[in-house]
């Protein structure tokens, strides 16, 4: 009996000891080493087919391009992500992706190879899966679009024009953080099965295809996504894209700079994902905190909201809520700030600075349709209406400081913060609480790809200064 009662301590002693070590097992991940002197030469030598939860790929930056191209299709956890990060090297320079004569680790076979040059979701080779926690941070990619090519599963291959320097088919749960996205079809193009999606502190800029309307620097379409600290640039030369191009439900874009495009933000129907389309938060969208500006050339539109797939019924039937935002035209003749596709679709507009270089009489506010809600902002005396006949609603025009001048501290060097003596201090108005509650204006865009966190004295505009009272 004394020795069975032995044998059962010990064994029970030893279930209890290798329970103990499984969170440490648990735990471990590896970390791969890509570039000059390290483990690793090429990225095609990382075994992407394996990467587990908390792994980590750092691709160090060296002086040529890395012209390779993958595909990541395995899943990290909400505690251990995937990461796959970018080292720095001189003057914060960032390792580079290029797409050109690109070549593939032979261990990977996943479709849709021509329409990315990093690609996240759609495999054969690793097995098929939903990715999830994701992180890819300070990267540049470029290169993914005709004349160009790469050598793929099919030998050389040319890319699609809505090629992208990151293609996500799907995924859940992914970070693109400080990358710089550029010389591609589309910057960044996100495919409607993926969901919470954030775009944090990236340079998208420079991208399009010459004499196309179709190709932009971001395109996106997901169950959630969050564009925050970006530096939007202009398109390629010629090319007629929209800036930031967007399909989703929950919507939010906020503390970004966005410069140039056929118009800064094109937000339209989701009528090939009825389930997108069908939620609630597609209705409702939320832009603050932004610096948009508008270029001669283009569509004369800063922001496009509802629907551009002709079938009204998928349209987006709801609210922009749009405040806290600066937006600049230096366009020498129209501007028009909003255009609602139906009367369905509303604004509600609050705390904004408004400034056309062209004078008052050359900005209009609206298109032809829709319904505007106007709480307090700046606009320039003698604004608009319309530039052509207004069927829709315009509300609260007595709330609206009309003045010459906004109070910029240096227009023409694009420093659009608040001179002590700007009409724009202490002139907001109190958020209703429901945005003040979920969606409150607590940062502020620096000039480039950073936030800083704002006061809370109501200026309008996407600035105050960090030393208000």
């Amino acid at each position: 009996m004394t020795d069975k009662r032995t044998w059962i301590r010990t064994a029970i002693a030893s279930v209890v000891v290798s329970l103990s070590v499984l969170p440490a097992l648990a735990a471990q991940a590896t970390r791969y080493e890509v570039g000059p002197g390290r483990a690793l030469a090429a990225i095609g030598d990382v075994p992407w087919e394996n990467l587990n939860p908390g792994d980590e790929v750092l691709i160090h930056w060296r002086a040529e391009p890395y012209r390779e191209k993958w595909v990541i299709c395995r899943r990290g956890t909400a505690e251990r992500p995937i990461h796959v990060r970018g080292i720095p090297g001189p003057d914060g320079r960032l390792p580079v992706i290029d797409g050109r004569d690109a070549t593939t680790r032979p261990a990977l076979n996943f479709w849709g190879e021509e329409r990315g040059v990093i690609k996240i979701g759609g495999a054969n080779r690793p097995a098929d899966t939903m990715p999830a926690h994701l992180v890819l941070e300070n990267l540049e990619v470029r290169s993914g679009r005709p004349p160009f090519g790469f050598e793929g599963r099919r030998g050389r291959t040319a890319y699609a024009k809505n090629a992208a320097s990151i293609f996500v088919e799907k995924g859940e749960a992914i970070t693109i953080r400080h990358c710089i996205l550029h010389d591609s079809g589309n910057g960044l193009f996100v495919s409607p099965l993926s969901r919470n999606i954030l775009v944090q502190n990236c340079h998208i800029h420079s991208n399009g295809i010459e004499g196309s309307l179709y190709e932009h620097n971001s395109y996106t379409q997901a169950d959630g996504i969050v564009f925050e600290g970006n530096l939007y640039g202009p398109l390629r030369s010629d090319c007629r894209g929209n800036n930031l191009k967007d399909r989703s439900a929950g919507l939010i874009v906020r503390y970004n700079w966005i410069d140039g495009g056929n118009r800064a933000l094109d937000l339209v129907d989701a009528a090939a994902a009825p389930a997108l389309s069908s939620q609630t938060a597609y209705r409702e969208t939320y832009v603050y905190g932004n610096v948009l500006i508008k270029r001669d050339g283009g569509n004369n539109q800063v922001v496009h909201y509802g629907g551009d797939s002709n079938r009204p019924d998928f349209y987006r039937k709801g609210t922009l809520h749009f405040y806290n935002n600066t937006v600049v035209s230096h366009r020498r003749r129209t501007t028009t700030l909003f255009r609602m596709s139906t009367d369905d679709e509303s604004v509600a507009c609050y705390n904004n600075v408004v400034y056309a270089a062209a004078g008052g009489r050359w900005l209009a506010l609206m298109t032809q349709q829709g319904t505007l809600h106007l709480h307090r902002n700046w606009l320039p005396t003698d604004w608009r209406t319309s530039h052509s006949t207004f069927s829709g609603t315009i509300r609260g025009q007595e709330h609206v400081i009309a003045g010459q001048t906004p109070g910029f501290v240096d227009f023409e060097a694009e420093d659009f913060r608040l001179l002590p003596s700007s009409p724009c201090r202490r002139a907001g108005r109190e958020l209703p609480p429901p945005i003040r509650t979920r969606f409150p204006v607590v940062r502020q865009y620096i000039p480039h790809q950073q936030t800083q966190p704002r006061n809370t004295v109501l200026d309008l505009g996407a600035f105050e200064r960090i030393d208000s009272k």
